[in-house]
């Protein structure tokens, strides 16, 4: 991706985390949010996934990492703080790409959905939970 469509990709992301509720932005302090193309071969061997599967890889548009909030205690105080990944071209693909009419709307909309979703993980909601909320 190109630096242009980077930085457009990024603005977008910054409009979703500033439309969030303050108290959940707040979270965002102990959970940061990274921005990347795409996960790196490491990311994807922890999720069982073969870093040469390249549809795999397209396709993944966030990950939580890291123990969830309502999940750590004092035995975790050395573990590494837990981060949600925004991976740029698994949400541009799933919204379709960026030569579509409305494409910042589009993608936008993927952004605000993988981010909540990431956000949920944060809280402890499984994949399960966050299906029957509809961010699946």
């Amino acid at each position: 991706m190109n630096s242009a469509l980077r930085d457009r990709f990024d603005r977008l992301v910054e409009d979703a985390i500033e439309a969030l509720p303050p108290h959940v932005r707040e979270l965002l302090d102990e959970c940061p949010v990274v921005v990347l193309d795409e996960p790196d071969a490491r990311m994807l061997k922890d999720l069982g996934i073969d870093p040469a599967d390249t549809v795999a890889r397209d396709e993944l548009c966030g990950l939580h990492t890291g123990i969830a909030g309502t999940e750590r205690g004092i035995e975790q105080s050395g573990d590494l703080p837990p981060v949600i990944h925004l991976f740029r071209r698994g949400i541009v693909s799933l919204a379709g790409g960026w030569d579509q009419e409305q494409a910042d709307e589009a993608v936008y909309d993927e952004i605000w959905i993988t981010l909540l979703h990431e956000i949920g993980h944060q809280f402890g909601l499984d994949e399960d939970d966050l299906e029957r909320l509809g961010y699946d």
